[in-house]
């Protein structure tokens, strides 16, 4: 992303002060505030929430004096840097963009890393997947880099 533009974030709750939580559970890119360009993913993801299902929005303003990751679509060292960050290998970008390893895929990657599937297999199972977007704020640097915007509550 080279110019302002707005990101999602999908919660059960109103965000307007984003934060890096770090849990015990390892995602694509790391800790950071997951979102994405794609509304609609923002509205699923709201929507695997319990409670309330809420659609954030940001202005995102890129920062050339942070480190960026991005991923244009889904390669080696795409595959590679999920596998190590779900391995909860750390790495030391600011921000990171790119595609989602969403579960299905990540069944696949495990199938990779365990050797019962091959490469050649894994990226034939997943060309066939919708298109996704996710960007990770991954410091209290990055975070400065969006602002709330508002918020929606999905009607179910």
């Amino acid at each position: 992303m080279e110019d302002e533009s707005i990101v999602y974030h999908g919660s059960n709750m109103v965000v307007e002060m984003p934060k890096i939580l770090i849990n015990g559970r390892y995602k694509d890119f790391g800790y950071g505030f997951y979102c994405t360009v794609l509304e609609k993913q923002a509205r699923r993801w709201a929507l695997t929430r319990h409670g309330n299902s809420i659609v954030n929005r940001y202005l995102y303003t890129p920062n050339d004096s942070l480190k960026v990751k991005v991923f244009e679509k889904m390669t080696e060292e795409w595959l590679q840097f999920i596998v190590d960050c779900r391995r909860g290998i750390d790495h030391d970008h600011d921000i990171v963009e790119g595609p989602m390893a969403d579960d299905q895929i990540w069944d696949y990657v495990e199938d990779y890393v365990a050797g019962r599937i091959s490469k050649a297999a894994f990226w034939e199972l997943i060309k066939f997947k919708h298109p996704t977007h996710q960007i990770v704020f991954c410091t209290k640097n990055a975070l400065q880099t969006i602002r709330f915007e508002g918020s929606d509550l999905i009607e179910e």
